[in-house]
């Protein structure tokens, strides 16, 4: 086994691209994911790769379609504003059914906003930014190891159904560094043949990629295919963890960096007497329903804890399906969630208080809904 190397997530995640068999990158600069294209410039090329800076993100998810429509292992990188601009592209890319992977390591909003980490982006993500019936696969990864094995399983997940995978990270996972180990992933002579790939049509029919069809009876079949390859993906690729499911009377939810400060909490308030689990989600889409509908009948409550105003929340309610209450606390802008603000709200959940919402974090707000 390899030994772990110390690195930045950013620039982890892009050597786990390349080890994926990642040979072209496109993308543009913003805070805080610089370090994946800065990465990218200088290792892709040591590999016979191409990183281009485009002009812009509108641009760069453009170029993503044309070397995913040749077939090439493909991604690009941003930051939530960055991804708005992206959001025709993407939704072009589902529509001509291409495989590729979209690194969103997400800052506060809307607007402009900050630079610092946030989770607001789950609803462009999960619920599709762009327009149309489309659905993109979003891994919502907690530490620097797990992005980097998401990264790989991306690739292979993308050319699997050849659809767009987003890996759906914040600030935190991009900027900390911890010890990551490089496993998995397959050298460029190893990938999957792509017959449908625009590489020239000598000795074969020729192959067209679009995604316009003005005959409404052939959108509506591509439409209606598109949604049996979802219902295909829902039915295969959901992924998620329970803690102390054995147990557990309430549970925590969340997902990314956020799920880690839960099970800090979890672990606190298992030392007090509280049975207290948690439910986190690893692909965002499809959302892991499953993971409640095996504990909905017995949970007494959830709480979802969020870097935004709630928004997987929606999704817990939908998974729960009025069989337990669910709760929310949550912190916006960059503000991250604190061990002490999450164990008081989960504290006045269990002992049915109404929440005072300047007691969480001492007079500095903190949202609850």
């Amino acid at each position: 086994m390899s030994q772990p190397i110390l690195m930045k997530g950013n620039e982890a995640i892009a050597e786990a691209a390349i080890r994926a068999g990642c040979r072209f990158f496109f993308g543009y600069p913003i805070t805080p994911q610089n370090e994946i294209p800065e990465y990218m410039s200088k290792k892709l090329p040591e590999v016979g790769g191409v990183f281009v800076q485009a002009e812009s993100e509108v641009a760069s998810i453009n170029m993503v379609y044309g070397a995913a429509g040749a077939g090439a292992r493909v991604m690009t990188s941003s930051s939530s504003p960055g991804i708005s601009l992206m959001m025709e592209g993407l939704s072009y890319i589902a529509g001509a059914e291409l495989p590729c992977v979209i690194v969103n390591i997400s800052r506060g909003g809307p607007g402009l906003g900050g630079i610092q980490p946030s989770q607001a982006d789950y609803f462009q993500a999960t619920k599709g930014g762009g327009h149309g019936d489309y659905k993109v696969i979003v891994y919502g990864p907690c530490s620097v190891q797990e992005a980097c094995d998401l990264m790989v399983k991306a690739f292979d997940v993308a050319d699997k159904y050849r659809n767009p995978v987003m890996i759906l990270g914040d600030g935190m996972i991009g900027q900390m560094m911890e010890p990551v180990v490089f496993r998995g992933g397959q050298g460029e002579g190893s990938l999957p043949e792509k017959p449908w790939a625009t590489t020239g049509n000598e000795g074969r029919k020729s192959n067209l990629i679009t995604s316009i069809h003005l005959d409404p009876e052939v959108l509506d079949a591509h439409n209606w295919k598109l949604c049996q390859k979802y219902k295909a993906i829902e039915e295969n690729e959901v992924m998620y963890e329970v803690y102390r499911e054995d147990d557990a009377e309430w549970f925590l939810v969340a997902y990314g960096t956020v799920a880690r400060i839960c099970i800090s909490v979890m672990d606190k308030m298992r030392k007090e007497g509280f049975k207290v689990g948690l439910i986190r989600p690893i692909t965002l889409w499809p959302f892991p329903k499953a993971a409640f509908e095996q504990v909905a009948d017995r949970a007494k409550g959830f709480l979802c804890v969020e870097m935004s105003t709630g928004q997987m929340v929606e999704d817990v309610k939908l998974a729960v399906e009025g069989r337990a209450p669910v709760y929310f606390y949550g912190r916006t802008g960059g503000a991250v969630p604190l061990p002490r603000a999450i164990e008081k709200r989960m504290r006045d959940v269990i002992e049915g208080r109404e929440p005072v919402v300047t007691d969480y974090l001492e007079g500095r707000g903190g949202g609850v809904k």
